[in-house]
């Protein structure tokens, strides 16, 4: 349902509180206490079955005597009271409920009992479309109507930070913090258990939020991950969200039969999936609060360098080594600034970045320099430092940075070091909307928050290389995988793992099975020694657990006596496993390759998930591996690798010529296709693969697999829906055959070039402007889109882009806004029609109920193609640029 009705809980009109109280200790006395002395400007209406007045208010018996239908309502009732008062406010039309009463159950079977009572809350609530935030939460805030509905801190000042937790004690604590600290929200969401409204929606309603520059997180456990991804996916791309994930080291106890089986539901993955939405992940409340302050005082730094001021060398040091730890880059200080700063400097200062200015340092010191370091355009921000002294004011420097011009040029960030004295400085700071930390730590994590954010939204767009075209062979796949399956086998022996890798162009060590000794020996001399010799056995998985592994055997009597051996060794360590035959390959000699693990598993709550790493026999104990969320191309695939320590041996080192890096990506892309294209594999495990200058060979590989959910769509397991390869068709257009695909990354030259080759009149009216050429980001926002919500269809007539249809869903899939442009030298042929239509019927294949469009009132030829097509003009104002064209799709 996602945003749907949420709009009454950004600006309601009017809020009912139901279970209003006076009684002393009470969560009705403190919410109507807080919700009366907010300064709400709407209506506010109590109600209370024992009726009677409260602070000179009427207080209602029930919803019945209510004046009026109220948009918002805050419930903190009995638990079972819950259900029929949803059922009421939905039935008069109330739009949003915030429940603050937790569940029925505690203690054994609690749970279920908590759970059973939610869904009957749903139910009470879904068929009038009446949203639900909660329960158990200690309610919802928007200082700035002056709305204050829940049990929190009274005093809540207004700014643009939206602090959303699930854990009602963390949101108090920040909502405290922020108030000692003079920082103000937007919002403040108590997310409680999440029975309707979760993250998603809230991301998706702050995002289209003016009032709010940032949003600060705290997540236990997501609900529907799809659905947080497209969300946080789509935020993170116009403000920063900084998320604390709570239950690190609480990952999920799985019997995995693969290495990567294990990783499924680690906070790993977690970490995964918030990197790839481009969220800044903090691991504690410190940094949740560091990141408050520095968002909370619009921090925006020109550059990710800092230059950092102060009177004492130590601290300065000690903040230098901090920033470096933290991946963060000193600014390098241009000759005239150093020359700016000789003049107003005393002879003893540093004459370097960090910039101390020693230990008496006055107010005009700490302005001069401050003033020097923001005329120089490469210091990005200032970290301004002070330690007290006998010797100066340590509020008269605060005063003085405040005060100085330099501090209107380049932002600045405070860090106060001390006590009583230190503390009046930081009042000093805040006062003047400056952040103002006590350590040096939490002044750089504080400004590294915001560095991590840019450097997350620079690593979102950048535009993948295609990847070679290559064999993939997805109907040999199933049918081996069907096969395992009818055998009622979970585990594919090696020789049909390494086939179904084969069949998506992922090299294999070339493979002969036998039955045995002889069959062994006969097939190692054709295969040429030395040779490696494994078990064949569908009951065991880890062969070199039970001695099913020989490796570089030299002969054919070596090679008979070590399918003997390994014979005996599983009947002894493997009694019951049957034994199938051996696997004979030959030895490979590649003396510089590395080995790595390449792996797939599913997560319980983020699905597929990707994994590399170090491999070999001991790739859990070196514990070396990065996680990634597919559908991967080859720069996500890069930055996984980068993130493991392997990498570096990769990258060459001594004697060592490096790796080929690049077909590891490849192998990546394709692993990702694979589990995309299969629903049927469940984890998948490529170790060794060896890679080195030479390229990338699979030497073993484990694949497990499983009936999928019957019904289930391809690829709806994933939290991001993988490239539709589905949707690609060729369609006959009179004479001519051409092709409709979805848009890819990886298509950003090529979109460029359509748009280079479009006449002006035809870009200004696509666009609404002029337009010379895409910059990349705006190229890398139309060709790197969300695949569940948005949609760009490219005709294409042979390798010629001729026209592109574009399509973007609002989150409920109510409604979807429509964009169209055909090749200025293709118009006039039916391209247009043929387009539009693809996209219409691809929005109502998805549920989509009406789609909307806006055209220059100028703009005749899409005017009468719209027309043709059943659109109709709705709410044209005169004097407006544009029209808006509306189509219903319910009788498409």
């Amino acid at each position: 349902m996602s945003t749907r009705n949420l709009d009454k809980l950004m600006a309601p009109k009017s809020v009912v509180a139901i279970g209003a109280s006076t009684r002393p200790g009470s969560v009705g006395a403190a919410v109507t206490r807080n919700l009366l002395a907010g300064g709400f400007h709407g209506e506010i209406y109590l109600v209370n079955v024992k009726g009677g007045e409260i602070d000179g208010r009427r207080v209602y018996r029930s919803l019945a005597e209510l004046p009026e239908v109220p948009d918002l309502a805050v419930v903190m009732t009995p638990a079972e009271t819950i259900p029929r008062l949803i059922l009421e406010l939905g039935e008069r039309g109330t739009r949003v409920a915030v429940v603050i009463s937790a569940g029925p159950g505690n203690g054994a079977g609690g749970a279920e009992v908590n759970a059973r009572w939610r869904r009957r809350i749903l139910r009470s609530a879904r068929p009038h479309l009446l949203r639900v935030v909660g329960p158990n939460t200690i309610g919802y805030a928007m200082p700035r109507l002056g709305l204050n509905a829940g049990f929190g801190p009274g005093s809540l000042k207004a700014g643009r930070v939206a602090a959303v937790a699930q854990s009602g004690a963390v949101l108090a604590g920040l909502a405290d913090w922020g108030a000692a600290q003079g920082i103000g929200f937007s919002h403040l969401i108590s997310m409680g258990d999440m029975s309707d409204v979760d993250f998603g929606d809230v991301l998706d309603m702050l995002a289209r939020d003016s009032d709010t520059r940032a949003i600060l997180m705290y997540i236990e456990g997501l609900t529907h991950a799809r659905k947080f991804m497209s969300a946080a996916r789509g935020v993170a791309r116009i403000k920063p969200v900084i998320v604390l994930k709570a239950g690190r080291h609480a990952a999920a106890a799985k019997a995995a039969a693969s290495h990567t089986g294990s990783m499924a539901g680690s906070a790993a993955v977690y970490d995964a999936a918030f990197a790839r939405a481009g969220l800044v992940r903090v691991t504690g409340l410190g940094e949740l609060f560091d990141a408050a302050e520095t968002l909370g005082y619009g921090i925006s730094p020109r550059t990710e360098r800092l230059a950092i001021l102060t009177n004492g060398g130590g601290v300065g040091i000690i903040a230098t080594d901090l920033l470096i730890d933290e991946g963060g880059e000193l600014a390098t200080l241009l000759p005239k600034t150093l020359n700016q700063l000789d003049q107003h400097m005393p002879r003893a200062w540093s004459r370097s970045n960090p910039v101390d200015i020693v230990g008496d340092a006055d107010g005009p010191r700490y302005a001069a320099a401050l003033d020097a370091l923001a005329d120089d355009r490469g210091v990005g921000a200032v970290l301004a430092m002070n330690v007290p002294t006998a010797l100066t004011s340590s509020e008269d420097a605060a005063r003085a940075i405040a005060g100085t011009a330099g501090a209107k040029v380049v932002p600045v960030i405070g860090c106060w070091i001390g006590g009583p004295a230190a503390a009046a400085g930081r009042e000093v700071l805040h006062a003047a909307g400056m952040p103002a930390y006590d350590t040096p730590l939490r002044a750089v994590r504080g400004f590294m928050h915001i560095v991590q954010y840019r450097r997350g939204q620079r690593a979102l767009q950048r535009t993948p290389p295609s990847v070679p075209e290559a064999r993939a062979d997805t109907h040999l796949v199933r049918a081996i995988v069907h096969g395992a399956l009818a055998d009622k086998r979970s585990i594919l022996t090696e020789p049909e793992a390494k086939r179904v890798l084969a069949a998506y162009g992922i090299p294999v060590v070339p493979t002969e099975i036998v039955l045995d000794a002889a069959e062994a020996a006969a097939a190692a001399a054709r295969i040429g020694f030395p040779v490696a010799v494994k078990i064949l056995s569908r009951q065991i998985t880890h062969k070199s657990d039970v001695g099913g592994v020989a490796l570089d055997l030299g002969s054919e009597q070596a090679v008979a006596d070590a399918v003997r051996t390994m014979t005996g060794n599983a009947l002894v360590k493997a009694p019951k496993a049957r034994i199938d035959g051996f696997v004979v390959q030959p030895m490979i000699k590649r003396p510089h390759a590395v080995e790595l693990i390449l792996g797939a598993a599913e997560d319980p709550v983020f699905g597929p998930i990707l994994l590399v790493g170090h491999g070999g026999v001991a790739a859990e104990v070196v514990d070396d591996k990065a996680l990634a969320l597919p559908p991967l191309d080859l720069v996500l695939a890069e930055d996984a690798l980068s993130r493991t320590r392997v990498d570096r041996l990769l990258r060459g080192y001594r004697d060592r010529a490096p790796a080929a890096r690049g077909a590891v990506g490849e192998a990546m892309v394709r692993l990702s296709q694979l589990i995309a294209d299969v629903d049927e594999i469940a984890e998948l495990d490529i170790n060794p693969l060896l890679a080195d200058a030479d390229g990338v060979l699979a030497l073993d590989a484990r694949v497990v697999v499983r009936k999928p959910e019957a019904g289930q769509e391809r690829a709806a397991r994933f939290a991001i829906r993988p490239y539709p390869v589905e949707l690609e068709t060729e369609v006959r257009h009179g004479e001519e055959k051409l092709r409709i695909r979805p848009i890819r990354p990886q298509d950003e030259a090529l979109l460029d070039g359509f748009v280079r080759r479009l006449s002006r009149e035809d870009v200004r009216m696509r666009f609404f402007g002029p337009l010379r050429e895409l910059s990349h980001e705006m190229a890398a926002r139309l060709t790197q889109i969300d695949y569940d919500r948005e949609m760009a269809f490219l005709l294409l007539d042979g390798d010629m882009l001729v026209g592109v249809g574009r399509l973007a869903a609002d989150p409920g899939f109510e409604q979807a806004e429509f964009a169209l442009v055909v090749a200025s030298d293709r118009q006039g042929r039916g391209y247009g029609t043929l387009l539009l239509n693809h996209v219409l019927h691809y929005a109502k294949s998805r549920g989509i109920k009406r789609v909307v469009g806006h055209v220059l009132r100028e703009n005749d030829k899409m005017l009468a193609l719209v027309k043709r097509l059943g659109f109709r003009r709705e709410g044209a104002t005169t004097g407006e640029p544009d029209l808006r064209v509306v189509k219903s799709l319910s009788g498409l």
